[in-house]
């Protein structure tokens, strides 16, 4: 398919008041889209509305208002179409503990309405890694293994899209490696669209071609990993001094200068490149005596803007706290 895996047009989904509580909106017209062949990150901050929104993709929450096309399939026309064109690997683990690997695949497929004749299971579990434990129960599985095993059970009817949330929260290097392996298998080789959301942002800069951010039940920013970390204007200059010229305080430091200490006696020095350039501050630095042994220069990554675009969040919540008190 060429265009778009994914489009929804002004999603919203209110949860009616419960115990007291005002009704609480999850989602605020979010428009989203995800196009076809794309690994593409979904991330945010606890409770920014992800979950809601990889639920209503799935049909497991009802929407409030608002369009979700998957694959083409608009959900209120085609409902059975769009949800067989998308598998979810959810973030809970959630299995049958006495049915083995074998069986919770072939349930799944049947569920999905996959023939006997066009069910993959073998293939399935050695793409998993999990041919040696086709035959024990699922409760003795190690909890990697049955991660593995909710990936193979999103992988039984051939989904075009494929939705992984936090699928590496909790597992060891071995298993994050194998899984990041067989998403990049599925994408360049079946052509597979990807939706991963993760808290290891330097998982969703490595892997993703785009990504969104939502914050408060809004996208707050969606373009391509290198566009959205080049957004940012800081720049960090990590400055080493000789043993013997350890670094105080920096005088004539330009406006906006920030200065931090780093290990080894080292300074970062984060300035926004518009307003200084490093020759500039390397000589400050010089001015000031210090024999330099290194220089450095850090570039933004996508920790720093996730942050600028979604800490506002954290400052009103203590705010909120602070006039609570």
């Amino acid at each position: 398919m060429t265009g778009n895996a994914i489009e929804i047009d002004r999603l919203t989904k209110t949860y009616a008041a419960v115990g007291g509580e005002p009704p609480k909106t999850a989602l605020d017209g979010v428009d989203l889209t995800v196009r076809a062949g794309a690994i593409f990150g979904l991330l945010g901050p606890n409770g920014a509305g992800k979950s809601t929104l990889i639920n209503i993709l799935a049909g497991l929450v009802m929407k409030t208002s608002g369009k979700v096309r998957i694959w083409g399939f608009d959900q209120d026309v085609n409902p059975r179409q769009s949800r067989a064109s998308i598998g979810v690997m959810p973030q809970e683990l959630n299995m049958d503990p006495f049915f083995t690997p074998r069986q919770s695949l072939e349930v799944q497929a049947g569920l999905y309405g996959v023939p006997k004749r066009e069910r993959r299971t073998d293939e399935i579990l050695e793409t998993i890694g999990l041919t040696d434990k086709a035959s024990a129960y699922a409760r003795n599985l190690s909890g990697g293994m049955r991660r593995r095993l909710l990936l193979g059970k999103a992988l039984v009817h051939r989904p075009h899209v494929l939705v992984l949330d936090e699928p590496t929260a909790g597992v060891d290097i071995e298993l994050r490696k194998m899984l990041w392996r067989n998403v990049r298998r599925l994408n360049e080789e079946d052509g597979m669209t990807i939706i991963l959301t993760t808290h290891y942002l330097e998982e969703a800069q490595e892997m993703c071609d785009e990504i969104a951010i939502v914050d408060r039940g809004r996208i707050v920013a969606q373009d391509s990993t290198q566009n959205l970390v080049g957004r940012l204007d800081a720049k960090a200059l990590v400055v080493t001094p000789q043993e013997d010229t350890p670094i105080g305080e920096l005088p004539g430091l330009p406006e906006g200068v920030e200065m931090s200490r780093r290990p080894a006696g080292a300074v970062a020095l984060t300035y926004r490149r518009g307003e200084v350039t490093a020759g500039q501050l390397l000589d400050i630095v010089r001015a000031a005596g210090i024999s330099v042994a290194d220089v450095r220069s850090e570039e933004p990554n996508l920790e720093d803007a996730f942050l600028a675009l979604t800490s506002h969040a954290d400052e009103e919540t203590s705010g909120e706290a602070g006039a609570a008190a």
